[in-house]
């Protein structure tokens, strides 16, 4: 778990974007994305466990353009949500729907799992760990399995209380102006993690 957590707790784009949604569209949709980003987690897990370090250096080479995928992505979601934040300021329902698809639980579920997905040093972290461990202790398969499940409940946990902080913080702001407020405060924050991931 605490591997799971190791990668999950640092609050970056990714955790700007779940509670800045769940601020926006509810629990359902701050939930979806979170489980989203959980289960690619878990995925990134999976694959450690399976031959994590072939397969990171086979990612490594590639890390750097996948990395402008996902800050090219992250600055296309913060501006998206910052101009129907702008464009509906005065209209609380339609603010509350900007967000399209990732509104509903599925479509936030499958767009942050896709995102999370183009995060390259996930693979490689959770890689690091497994060999680490192999080498010290030689893990079983059922260790290993015990493992990835730690490692998905642990994000998920995390992300979920994100996608609580952001439905707590928009049943606080719920005026039209609060809602224009933490749609421009996401944005921002979005669109400056996505330039770090560049640096």
């Amino acid at each position: 778990m605490l591997a799971g957590y190791g990668v999950a707790v640092p609050v970056g784009a990714i955790g700007a974007l779940i509670a800045g949604l769940a601020a926006r569209s509810g629990w359902k949709a701050g939930a979806g994305a979170a489980l989203g980003v959980a289960t690619a987690d878990g995925i990134y897990a999976v694959v450690a466990v399976l031959g994590g370090a072939a397969l990171a250096g086979l990612i490594a080479p590639i890390s750097t353009p996948l990395r402008w995928v996902a800050a090219v992505v992250l600055l296309a979601l913060a501006a998206k949500t910052a101009a129907d934040a702008l464009r509906h300021r005065h209209d609380a329902a339609r603010a509350r729907d900007a967000d399209g698809r990732m509104s509903r639980p599925a479509g936030a579920y499958f767009a942050l799992l896709g995102l999370t997905l183009l995060n390259p040093a996930t693979i490689v972290y959770f890689g690091a760990l497994v060999l680490g461990r192999r080498a010290d202790d030689g893990l079983s398969a059922t260790h290993e399995t015990v493992w990835v499940l730690a490692a998905f409940v642990a994000s998920a946990s995390w992300q979920l209380v994100i996608a609580g902080g952001g439905t707590l913080l928009g049943r606080v702001l719920t005026s039209a102006r609060g809602r224009l407020w933490t749609a421009l405060t996401s944005s921002a924050v979005i669109a400056v993690l996505a330039v770090v991931l560049l640096v």
